[in-house]
C-alpha cells in the first residue's frame, strides 16, 4: 500500500473509533470520511462496507481479548478462567453503542469481515470452555456459539438500560448458573 493511501486508511480507522465511540456503531460513514478529510469514495476503497470498518477498529480489542484468552488458559481454574473471559467480552461489547447488535447479526453472515474476525475468537473461547467442561464445570452440552451470543445479548441487554450498571454482571451470573451439570 501506497504511503498516501496508509496515512488515509489509518485516519479512516482513528476517525470510526472515534464516531464509534460518540455515535454508536451505526455512526454515519459520510460523517466518519469527512472527519479523516476524504471523500466517501475513498472510504469505501479501504472499508467496502460497515462491517469491514468495526472489524478494522476492534482490531486490537479483539488481539487483546484473543491474548487474554491465552494466558486464562494457564489458570489453575477452568470455570473461573472462562468466566473472566467472557466478561472481558461483555465489557468490550459495551464500549460501543450497537456493537453487539452488529455482532449479533454478523454471526449469521459467514462472508462479514466481523464474522472473519469471529472466528479465532470462537477457536480461544473453545479452548477454556473444553477446559471448563473437562473440570465437570460445565455442562457438556454448551457449545462456545451460545456462550458468544449470550454474551453479545447481555451486552445489548446492559446497552438498553443505561441506568442499570449491575445488570450485565446480574445476567452473566444468571446464564453461568444455567451452565453447570
Amino acid at each position: 500500500m501506497r504511503a498516501d493511501a496508509r496515512r488515509n486508511r489509518d485516519r479512516l480507522i482513528a476517525e470510526a473509533r472515534a464516531a464509534f465511540a460518540e455515535f454508536g456503531a451505526d455512526a454515519s460513514l459520510e460523517d466518519v470520511a469527512r472527519r479523516a478529510g476524504v471523500g466517501i469514495g475513498t472510504l469505501y476503497r479501504h472499508f467496502p462496507n460497515r462491517h469491514a470498518l468495526l472489524s478494522a477498529v476492534f482490531a486490537d480489542a479483539v488481539n487483546d481479548l484473543l491474548s487474554r484468552s491465552r494466558a486464562l488458559l494457564d489458570d489453575p481454574q477452568p470455570c473461573t478462567a472462562l468466566v473472566a473471559w467472557l466478561r472481558a467480552i461483555i465489557t468490550h461489547a459495551g464500549e460501543y453503542r450497537g456493537l453487539s447488535r452488529a455482532l449479533m447479526s454478523a454471526s449469521h453472515d459467514e462472508g462479514s469481515a466481523l464474522a472473519r474476525c469471529s472466528g479465532p475468537m470462537r477457536a480461544a473461547g473453545s479452548r477454556l470452555l473444553a477446559r471448563a467442561q473437562q473440570a465437570g464445570a460445565v455442562r457438556s452440552e454448551v457449545s462456545i456459539g451460545d456462550l458468544l451470543q449470550l454474551t453479545n445479548a447481555i451486552a445489548l441487554a446492559a446497552e438498553e438500560t443505561p441506568d442499570d450498571p449491575e445488570l450485565a454482571d446480574r445476567l452473566l451470573t444468571l446464564t453461568l448458573r444455567g451452565l453447570k451439570p
